[in-house]
């Protein structure tokens, strides 16, 4: 069955604002648990998957969730393990979905990876 999701926002080029991950897009990454993140991790300070420290033109933000504690993260990540999540992500994907075999710029959830790739190599 295709993945609809949203499209995800357009970055203009040389903007500080940060890559940004449509919701949807989130559980295809898999992401760390949030349990185990240091405060660094869960404030957005730092990568969750490397713990590099991340600025606002480095960083992509994986959005707020809150861990079985109560406690509130606002995950990040740097472009690099965003992108190497993704490449992760699309292998599993795309096999089983027929838009990505029959067109990979059709399904909305590979045109994010694909982006998240993409940004991961700069």
């Amino acid at each position: 069955m295709p993945h609809r999701m949203a499209s995800p926002p357009q970055r203009e080029t040389g903007t500080s604002t940060p890559c940004e991950v449509p919701p949807d897009a989130l559980t295809a990454l898999a992401l760390p648990a949030l349990a185990d993140l240091d405060e660094h991790q869960a404030s957005g300070r730092t990568c969750v998957w490397g713990g590099e420290r991340l600025t606002i033109e480095s960083a992509v933000d994986l959005g707020e969730q809150t861990d079985p504690a109560g406690r509130v993260c606002f995950l990040r990540a740097c472009r690099k393990h965003a992108g190497n999540a993704a490449h992760r992500a699309l292998m599993e994907h795309a096999p089983s979905c027929e838009q990505c075999t029959d067109n990979a710029g059709g399904c909305d959830l590979g045109r994010v990876l694909l982006r998240l790739i993409r940004d991961g190599r700069r």
